[in-house]
């Protein structure tokens, strides 16, 4: 099994450079934005909640 580290490791700017092409292949350059305002709301909405629980469980134990 490949740790975290070494694959991290092994992405430098040419595999970014074909990672970017396929996404523009796959999707068009008119999508990707819409795809990036997805996945950063979805986070922001994803720490919100994990924040509101992490708030839950201190008010529990107090």
């Amino acid at each position: 099994m490949i740790s975290a580290h070494i694959f991290l490791g092994m992405i430098g700017a040419p595999q970014i450079i074909l990672i970017v092409v396929v996404l523009l292949l796959l999707f068009g350059g008119k999508k990707i934005p819409e795809l990036m305002r997805g996945l950063g709301s979805g986070i922001k909405e994803f720490k919100d909640a994990s924040k509101n629980d992490d708030e839950k469980k201190t008010d529990d134990k107090a």
